[in-house]
């Protein structure tokens, strides 16, 4: 049983059109030594993060750090008789040491949303933790690629930016949104509405849809006009339902839940994605392509979610959008305001505190 489901999430994780390439690199002796930190991986993402990343081959070393409980979560994931080694940090003393050689950082931290709170209400919480945890990696690990989990990734991406530019370490191509999540969904609710065939059981559904802008409610704008394989003549009220739904996604599991947490699962899942091609892109493999909120001039905005090339030192091509709907064209225009400002308040709490 246990060597079918890491067969299932390594299958998941691979990227099509790569495979012979992913093939090679899933072989211990010739894939290089990669370090990843995952910053708050006792908490709800965390820990299933720390998991399907303890899963991944591409992963030599895996650094888990929180405020509290970490040993516990380390000890448990490090029994899982995979290729990467597990230390557990616990408390800003050990944070440096939790950083330190890392490649990747994925941050989670923060407090989750509950029923009735926006992604806005998380601001002033998880705005300080992050500011934190990015002074320690510009002191300790500045070239690491960072992948921003914590919300609202609207702003905690230019919070992220704006202290490590006051480091004097910023690289634009190695901070990254992670927006997989909004990916993930609107493939599966467009693989139902489509009735597109699942290629196996527990494989990533084999469909495509580019999802752009930023990650929070109407920020988020799936192309379904760009999905492929092409849907069975949707209707323009599908498509509404189905952006909708895909803006609305992780209200949908604040209530499912009644109170008891956010999304942490899907999270995760899509987390390790999105990990895992920037580790792709880092060991060379070639058309590693993912959506992510970076720095970018495809709009006006200072940074906006898109199509981004991974490569060995981050991101190689920020892509364009491609042709857009009508609909999707006044989608793209009605989430700018919304967008902008939350850029903007990010880079104001940064620069004020």
């Amino acid at each position: 049983m246990r060597s079918f489901v890491v067969r299932s999430v390594e299958s998941a994780l691979r990227r099509r059109g790569a495979a012979s390439s992913n093939r090679r690199l899933f072989s211990s002796d010739s894939v290089p030594e990669r370090k990843v930190a995952i910053l708050g991986a006792a908490g709800g993402i965390g820990q299933p993060l720390a998991l399907l990343m303890k899963l991944n081959p591409l992963v030599s070393n895996l650094a888990l750090y929180d405020i509290a409980g970490t040993a516990g979560v380390a000890a448990d994931v490090g029994h899982i008789n995979t290729r990467a080694q597990v230390a557990g940090y616990v408390g800003e003393e050990q944070l440096g040491k939790a950083l330190e050689g890392s490649d990747v950082v994925i941050i989670p931290a923060g407090v989750p949303r509950k029923p009735g709170m926006t992604r806005d209400d998380l601001f002033n919480i998880n705005a300080g933790i992050v500011k934190s945890l990015c002074t320690a990696i510009a002191k300790y690990c500045p070239s690491a690629v960072v992948n921003m989990i914590s919300n609202p990734v609207n702003s905690t991406v230019p919070i992220a930016s704006e202290v490590f530019k006051k480091a004097g370490t910023y690289d634009e191509k190695k901070l990254f949104g992670v927006t997989t999540l909004d990916v993930v969904r609107a493939k599966t609710f467009y693989t139902g509405k489509a009735k597109v065939p699942l290629r196996e059981c527990l494989q990533l559904i084999d469909v495509n849809v580019p999802v752009v802008g930023g990650h929070a409610g109407i920020t988020i704008l799936p192309l379904f006009s760009q999905a492929t394989p092409a849907g069975n003549d949707l209707s323009t009220e599908d498509i509404k339902a189905l952006t909708k739904r895909t803006q609305d996604g992780g209200t949908e599991v604040v209530e499912a839940k009644a109170g008891k947490g956010s999304a942490t699962l899907s999270m995760a899942y899509a987390g390790a994605i999105f990990a895992d091609a920037c580790l792709k892109g880092l060991n060379g493999v070639p058309d590693i392509v993912e959506c992510s909120f970076v720095q970018s001039s495809i709009t006006e905005l200072p940074f906006f979610a898109s199509k981004v090339r991974l490569g060995k030192n981050g991101v190689v091509e920020v892509l364009g959008l491609g042709p857009l709907s009508d609909y999707e064209e006044e989608g793209l225009e009605n989430l700018k305001p919304e967008l902008k400002a939350s850029i903007e308040k990010g880079i104001k709490f940064a620069r004020d505190n």
